[in-house]
């Protein structure tokens, strides 16, 4: 089991001080770090369809960047280029288990698990992130530089590839296994591999307004919400044709902050909008679907674990109701269900004890059964 071990400072000390605010080097976060999967397990992830990987390299002086799937990699030679691939975390239980770590912080700001394989003098190039992450190194020897947030131009070094201007380093380290490096969002930075070497980075997304904003119409519109008329009876007669007045912009605003307000739908939204996958599951259905009575008896045997990857959540506005949302889906159970739904969001895996109230209301079963038999959890054995 991974265990986070941080020696020059508590973990509330990093949440005040560092989080979002400046990056840090963690020496030794993980002791006696392994790499989680085999650079070869790693190439063959990237030969498959449903796996997003790239291949960033120079050719003749030019940064080149090609996306998966990918056949060979033998055109490639012994140094200069990285092969990166997404969402590993959705494909090997092993690499999952580099979320536990990081669970001081919660799960729907967790984007995904990105592993970097590179050869000697390997990278991507210098750029900026508008995401925090945790680079954690595995075997080999990384050299990484950051920079300090600022006016720092961005330009495309290639179609696929967003590099920003030189900058002057604030941090210049070389990770070993088990380092681990923080950076927020919008610090510029770049990494080369002094030898053939791993990255682990764990990402942690946040939305912006406009995406949010994008994604509530879109939800309003699906769902066939908002679609009260702005009514303004009584009104007193409008004596400028082309203004907006005060109170007419008021109202404006008051009709759209009508939605914004309501915190069920608010909540419904998020949990629907927030729990959806960027990336493909790894989803293994049942060849012989188990029956709900099958289902109970094999949980008080063993528990069931949850795919990686998947993004399951609920608030405290709809919990009462027994309200969950699994990969942009919501599901109601009702006030029974409640400790059940917390217990399956909670954690990676449950036990029959822990689903007990659950089990006894059909539509919880009957969903549960359905997930099982779809791969969202399985039984280990």
């Amino acid at each position: 089991m991974l265990t986070l071990s941080l020696s020059d400072f508590t973990l509330e000390h990093f949440m005040q001080h560092y989080w979002q605010q400046k990056p840090v080097v963690i020496r030794q976060g993980f002791k006696q770090f392994k790499d989680l999967i085999s650079p070869e397990e790693l190439a063959g992830l990237a030969c498959e369809s449903d796996v997003e990987s790239r291949l960033v390299y120079k050719k003749r002086g030019k940064w080149q960047a090609e996306s998966g799937p990918f056949e060979s990699y033998d055109h490639l030679g012994k140094a200069g280029w990285s092969l990166i691939v997404q969402a590993v975390n959705h494909w090997s239980p092993e690499v999952a288990e580099l979320v536990k770590p990081f669970d001081f912080l919660p799960k729907w700001r967790l984007d995904d698990v990105m592993i970097s394989y590179s050869t000697p003098k390997g990278g991507v190039g210098p750029h900026i992130d508008l995401y925090d992450v945790f680079i954690c190194q595995g075997s080999g020897r990384r050299q990484w530089r950051v920079g300090d947030k600022g006016n720092h131009r961005q330009f495309a070094a290639h179609a696929a590839l967003l590099h920003v201007d030189p900058f002057e380093a604030m941090i210049d380290v070389e990770l070993l296994p088990g380092d681990i490096l923080y950076i927020p969002p919008g610090f510029p930075h770049e990494g080369v591999s002094l030898e053939t070497s791993m990255s682990f980075s764990v990402g942690f997304r946040a939305k912006s307004a406009c995406d949010m904003l994008s994604g509530l119409a879109d939800y309003v519109i699906d769902k066939e919400l908002g679609s009260n008329l702005l009514s303004d009876p009584g009104r007193p007669i409008h004596k400028n044709q082309g203004q907006i007045n005060a109170s007419d912009f008021a109202l404006i605003k008051a009709h759209l902050r009508s939605i914004l307000d309501d915190d069920t739908l608010l909540a419904d939204f998020a949990g629907s909008f927030l729990s959806r996958t960027k990336c493909q599951l790894d989803l293994q259905a049942l060849d012989e679907p188990l029956e709900a009575a099958e289902l109970i008896d094999t949980l008080q045997q063993q528990p069931l674990v949850r795919t990686g990857g998947l993004r399951c959540f609920y608030l405290d506005e709809t919990l009462s109701k027994g309200v969950c949302y699994i990969d942009g889906e919501r599901h109601a159970f009702g006030a029974k269900a409640k400790a059940a739904v917390r217990a399956l969001c909670d954690h990676d895996r449950v036990s029959h004890t822990q689903l007990r109230g659950g089990l006894k209301i059909p539509e919880f079963v009957a969903a549960l059964t359905h997930w099982v038999n779809a791969g969202y959890w399985y039984f280990e054995n």
